[in-house]
């Protein structure tokens, strides 16, 4: 089965080959015959029903600086010309994410959209996990300084983190004595129209943030991302490093709750945060990453799992 295959993310020039999750897609598309193509989420355009963008012909190698390169641009119709269209720009899931999910929405009952874009929309990161507070530590989504107070006074240490950031950025633990707390919520208050996501601390974070990725439902592997020196954030963009690990029982029972649920709304390729063992804090399903690491520890092909798995709904769509 050769695909025709739109990758729409960020500029190639800006990544680091050695772990993105998209370049190793896109290694693994080519390896396996599939025609690529690259865009960026603002060159999208509708008219009349179609979904077109200029696009540039792509193929890729994994050499440093001369890892891609691009043939002349075209205009590609997203509706008609291509089989599948991977949505890997990084967030914010701000109003110009949005806005790509509802233009390739248009498309997705004639190509297949990884992740449904629809469903991508319906699940942020930090809010879709509300849905299974079951396995989340104490959360409070607020933008009041006085519940902040009270929540804090609750549960003795805090971390307050913007409701729809990535990446690890603006994550803040406030201590027992509540210092900087309400300029804090200010501060979070003027920068950002939404409520703000504020969770009970977590000791064991010290211990490791597991990152779990979920290949059409099923698990296809984890790291454990461990914080550098002096941070509370394992993010590996911000200095985190990452080890090998394996699942605890708590963590299995968390997939096998999950897994029927992502493979219902097509979110083929997801990555779940887990702090101790136990506590889920994330479900991400814009552009989730970690799979390079994960197949360097276990010897795994994640990526040509998901491909496997697209390829699978390529064809049942006939």
């Amino acid at each position: 089965m050769s695909l025709t295959v739109a990758v729409q993310m960020d500029p190639l020039d800006s990544i680091n080959i050695a772990g993105d999750s998209s370049f190793a897609l896109m290694l693994s598309a080519q390896a396996r015959g599939h025609r690529l193509f690259h865009y960026a989420p603002e060159d999208l355009n509708y008219s009349a029903g179609r979904v077109w963008t200029r696009a540039h012909p792509v193929t890729v190698q994994r050499v440093d600086g001369e890892h891609f390169t691009f043939g002349d641009p075209v205009q590609l119709d997203l509706g008609d010309e291509a089989d599948v269209v991977l949505m890997r720009q990084d967030p914010p899931f701000d109003l110009g994410y949005i806005t790509a999910t509802h233009l390739l929405e248009r498309i997705a009952d004639r190509t297949l959209v990884v992740n449904d874009p629809a469903q991508v929309r319906n699940a942020p990161e930090k809010v879709w996990v509300l849905d299974f507070a079951q396995f989340m530590p104490p959360t409070l989504v607020t933008r009041s300084v006085e519940e902040a107070k009270a929540f804090l006074a609750e549960h003795g240490e805090i971390v307050v983190k913007p409701l729809h950031g990535n990446g690890g950025k603006a994550i803040f633990k406030i201590g027992r004595d509540g210092a900087n707390l309400s300029s804090l919520i200010e501060v979070f208050n003027t920068a950002y129209r939404e409520p703000h996501m504020v969770q009970a601390f977590l000791p064991d974070i010290v211990k490791g943030d597991k990152r779990i990725v979920l290949v059409d439902g099923e698990v296809a592997g984890a790291i454990n991302r461990l914080p550098g020196e002096g941070e509370i954030r394992s993010n590996l963009a911000v200095g985190g490093s990452a080890a090998k690990t394996e699942l605890t029982d708590r963590e299995k029972e968390i997939c096998a709750v999950l897994g029927p649920e992502l493979k219902k709304r097509g979110l083929l390729f997801v990555g779940i945060d887990v702090i101790g063992g136990q506590w889920l804090t994330e479900i991400n399903v814009t552009s989730p990453t970690g799979i390079v690491a994960i197949d360097r520890f276990n010897g795994t092909d994640t990526a040509g799992m998901i491909w496997d798995a697209i390829e699978a709904r390529v064809a049942a769509r006939g």
